[in-house]
């Protein structure tokens, strides 16, 4: 009852710590998204006479239906390119994962595991239920290892941090489509301008201001984008250091100092330099993190 209890306040706080920061990038991207769904909406209103509010609750539902489980497994899986474990990947992973999920008293079937073929050591948790572990790390990795990136993964789950990110991700999926939009059309205008109307004046300048607008309509969903991305970053750099914190607090802590070493071995010191560099990585470098989980793991041996 006490572990249960533990755990219980533990996603309590998980819960208010991903819902504050969270909303950073939300707020960013919320006017834009609306903005866009409005220049889609404009057409069908002038045929239909829809109602505009129709759109963003349609794409908010769509959205949350996202997170459904049985959803996840047939868009996810295959948009991200994962597999279902081989048999001897499975015979590895299985008793760990059961290990873990009675430790905080989830049921193991809550979660589900796939993996990425890769040659490197990695693993993501995504939306609400998935959690990737590459190919080579379930091969390369030693179980100890593996627990504790397992364990942090379904950290960032616990968190709700790859809800509040997925959930920004397809705010900005209607942004994104019309910088491209109002680009190519950019480009249609200035083409047309250059081979049709350079003997005109008039319809010079006019094809000119047509492709100013366009451009500039663009490089604002484009800048919007970039806000949006560069503090989304900045949350999931914050939300994997929580992660870590939380495999800590489950007493993974140096299995998976351990597993991130392997990863500074393979790729070498991946420390971002600059500012622009660091801003525009969505991951704290390894080296970083390790250091970190040591210092608080010294810190509670100290208690």
């Amino acid at each position: 009852m006490q572990q249960r209890g533990a755990n219980n306040e533990l996603r309590r706080r998980n819960i208010e710590a991903a819902t504050i920061t969270a909303i950073i990038p939300v707020l960013i991207m919320l006017p834009f998204w609306l903005l866009a769904l409005a220049l889609i909406w404009l057409p069908f209103n002038a045929l239909f006479g829809l109602h505009f509010w129709w759109f963003p609750a349609v794409w908010v539902l769509a959205g949350l239906a996202l997170f459904l489980r049985p959803v996840q497994v047939a868009v996810m899986t295959p948009l991200y390119g994962v597999v279902k474990p081989t048999d001897v990947e499975r015979a590895k992973l299985q008793p760990l994962w059961e290990d873990l999920s009675a430790r905080l008293d989830l049921s193991p079937t809550h979660y589900f595991l796939r993996i990425l073929p890769s040659d490197d050591v990695n693993a993501f948790a995504c939306g609400g239920h998935l959690v990737v572990v590459t190919s080579f790390a379930v091969s390369e990795l030693g179980d100890d290892e593996l627990t504790g990136v397992l364990a942090h993964e379904v950290s960032h789950h616990l968190g709700l941090h790859t809800v509040a990110l997925t959930f920004v991700h397809w705010l900005s999926i209607p942004v994104v489509a019309l910088a491209r939009i109002g680009f190519f059309m950019q480009n249609v205008a200035q083409a047309a301008t250059d081979s049709f109307a350079r003997h005109s004046a008039a319809l010079t300048a006019i094809g000119r201001v047509v492709a100013a607008v366009l451009t500039g309509i663009s490089w604002i969903f484009l800048a919007a984008l970039y806000a949006s991305d560069a503090a989304t970053n900045l949350v999931s750099r914050s939300s994997e250091y929580n992660a870590d914190r939380r495999a800590i607090e489950m007493g993974y802590g140096p299995q998976l100092a351990t597993a991130l070493r392997r990863v500074i071995d393979q790729n070498g010191s991946d420390r971002s330099r600059g500012w622009r560099g660091r801003l525009s990585m969505s991951h704290p470098p390894a080296l970083t993190r390790v250091s970190r989980i040591e210092a608080d793991l010294r810190s509670r041996r100290t208690r």
